[in-house]
């Protein structure tokens, strides 16, 4: 029987390490009647079931693990998790304080209900969430940028530059791939009409990270703002490719279009964007 057990969790195993999750997900159920609905398995299945976006199983996963144990601030977190991207905010909320009940200084979960009170825009509540992750963790640079955008949103600009300098600082070298500070401090730039600042940290951004649609967006938007609309279209048109239910980047493109005469080019991209914003998309 272990043996057997065994094998089914190497076999699972291997599809979560490749990212094949819901192969991995199946594989971690088909553990169970062999192997037992042990805590570690639960947890690895609904981890499984959450990265293949099989969000309601992975609620009612971690909800088998919470009940098992319920003082593992971890299924809560993850359950929370599951929530949000299901669109149930207070639900979700719920979770993480219940992650934090249990351990008040529980890094993934304070840094998680942070994140949920920002998209909420509750920015002063989320603020103090992610002061505590960088007390406990003062390289954490997740932390600053998202503080920094709690600054931004409260109006504080002198300390949302503080906290967005410092992820900067902590990912220059350290993390190349992270471009999130990047293409936040870009928008907040862009905000304040300093185009050439924007520019700058948007294609940085770009760079970094060539699959973000964003990115390339806010480069695009830099330049028509500095009134390079001819350059700005190779940047609006890879942000509608690689993300084709971006609805602000196909306006702006249509715009940019408008402006430089291409008016057949412009009215297909003002009609996407119209179908598109009719059907707004999910935080997924």
């Amino acid at each position: 029987m272990w043996q057997d057990c065994g094998q089914f969790i190497d076999q699972a195993q291997s599809f979560y390490n490749t990212r094949n999750y819901e192969r991995a997900a199946s594989a971690f159920e088909a553990a169970l009647p062999v192997c037992g609905p042990s805590k570690k398995l639960l947890l690895a299945l609904g981890q499984a079931q959450l990265l293949a976006q099989q969000f309601e199983a992975s609620v009612k996963t971690f909800a088998r693990v919470v009940k098992e144990d319920p003082r593992d601030p971890l299924p809560h977190k993850l359950s929370g998790d599951a929530l949000y991207l299901l669109g149930k905010d207070p639900e979700a909320e719920a979770a993480f304080k219940a992650a934090l009940a249990v351990d008040p200084k529980h890094e993934p979960s304070l840094y998680a209900l942070g994140r949920v009170y920002y998209q909420l825009n509750r920015a002063p509540e989320a603020a103090p969430l992610f002061q505590k992750v960088i007390a406990m963790e003062p390289g954490n640079y997740r932390a600053h940028d998202n503080l920094a955008l709690c600054y931004d949103a409260m109006q504080e600009d002198a300390l949302a530059l503080q906290h967005f300098f410092r992820a900067l600082d902590l990912v220059k070298t350290a993390h190349p791939d992270y471009d999130w500070a990047f293409a936040n401090l870009a928008d907040f730039f862009l905000r304040r009409n300093q185009h050439e600042k924007a520019f700058q940290l948007a294609s940085e951004a770009a760079r970094r990270n060539p699959q973000g649609a964003r990115n390339f967006f806010l480069t695009g938007k830099a330049l028509t703002s500095l009134g390079k609309d001819e350059l700005s279209l190779r940047w609006l048109r890879q942000a509608v490719a690689l993300d084709p239910e971006y609805g602000t980047a196909h306006y702006l493109l249509a715009q940019t279009l408008k402006r430089l005469g291409q008016d057949e080019e412009s009215r297909k991209h003002l009609e996407i964007f119209k179908k598109v914003n009719a059907n707004p998309r999910s935080r997924r």
